[in-house]
């Protein structure tokens, strides 16, 4: 098939540290090139993916930052100017167009005439994506996970496809660090003060990877900052390679979303790298986490706290196994490309009985 993704225009794919939506688009895109399949990617200039087509002339909004500090104000509407103008351009050559970003380029993707499919990396039941699905009735959403597709119209949802990524990518650990470890963004909703609980409650080390985030930075000023000693300390953002050391050398992973995560990319990164997790039940956590095979399902920190022991006996093997056998890049990839072919079958039903003459 030839399929288009439509990236944002915030983070390269694949991003440099931080950035969830970038991974996943890089991590299919490759998938999908293995299996034999024309992929284009329409986004920053700065994207690097190798065998991949790509198309945009233009510099993301984090690499604006880095060069100067901050982007102008107006810049990120200039930059979706450009992807939408590239997607008019050359999306029609497509057999699909798979759009990842944020909802401008759908009314692009309308107008190409071809099955256009919807990742919405975020919690999809907020008021603007329900105006969305109204005003885009005919464009599929591909869910990613069962959470998240109970916010979709049924007659908008293609499916549900979990997240996955390359096996190779990362290798079992030991855990030989003894720690727990935290990753994600400083801020309220991924809740790294309960990470701080339970590790002084445990009494276990604690680092916490990731950015301080730029919409609450006051939340890393007021909660983490302070906490942070000789044994609960602060990494700041760590990229893939980091991420085997950071992960494969912890005790266990404490996911303390305090949100209704659609996903969690983390979870299955720890668990590549053979590492428990601890996590909420919110959102996709139950869908991700097997309680008691590759972590613990909690409703609290006390919760946390009574299971610990039970969760640093968990066999890491077993935990690297299930993520193999659950969340590689190839199954998502090939559940993605059954909701391409359905579409273009249907597609092509309906043409083909356009096209017959009446009786």
């Amino acid at each position: 098939m030839r399929i288009a993704h439509v990236a944002p225009v915030i983070h390269s794919v694949p991003p440099v540290t931080y950035g969830g939506t970038e991974r996943v688009i890089a991590d299919l895109a490759a998938a999908q090139v293995e299996d034999g399949h024309e992929v284009t990617l329409f986004g920053p200039a700065d994207c690097t993916l190798p065998d991949v087509r790509h198309v945009g002339d233009y510099r993301s909004l984090s690499w604006h930052e880095q060069q100067g500090g901050s982007a102008p104000p107006g810049l990120p509407a200039v930059l979706e100017a450009q992807l939408l103008r590239d997607v008019l351009t050359h999306g029609g050559a497509h057999d699909v167009v798979h759009l990842h970003g944020s909802a401008h380029a759908s009314a692009a993707a309308s107008a190409l005439g071809i099955p256009a499919f919807r990742t919405i990396h975020w919690r999809a039941d907020e008021p603007d994506h329900v105006e969305h699905f109204r005003a885009f009735p005919q464009e599929r959403i591909i869910a990613i996970s069962n959470a998240q597709a109970g916010a979709v119209p049924v007659g908008s949802l293609a499916g549900v496809v979990h997240h996955g990524m390359p096996t190779g990518r990362y290798r079992a650990g030991d855990g030989s660090g003894g720690y727990l470890a935290f990753l994600g963004r400083m801020t309220d909703q991924k809740r790294p003060d309960r990470a701080i609980e339970l590790a002084r409650a445990t009494g276990r080390d604690l680092r916490l990877a990731g950015p301080v985030d730029p919409g609450n930075p006051g939340y890393f000023e007021e909660v983490v900052l302070p906490a942070l000693d000789n044994r609960i300390r602060h990494v700041g953002s760590v990229d893939d390679a980091q991420k085997q050391g950071y992960l494969g050398k912890a005790a266990a992973l404490v996911f303390p979303i305090d949100w209704p995560e659609p996903f969690g990319l983390v979870m299955i990164e720890a668990m590549a790298c053979g590492t428990p997790v601890i996590a909420w039940r919110q959102g996709s956590v139950p869908e991700v986490i097997e309680d008691g095979v590759t972590g613990i399902v909690v409703d609290s920190v006390a919760e946390a706290i009574g299971r610990m022991d039970e969760v640093l006996q968990l066999d890491r093997s077993t935990i690297r196994h299930r993520f193999e056998e659950r969340f590689s890049a190839q199954r998502m990839a090939r559940e993605t490309l059954s909701l391409y072919r359905e579409a273009c079958s249907s597609r092509s039903s309906k043409e083909s009985s356009a096209s017959m003459p009446s009786p």
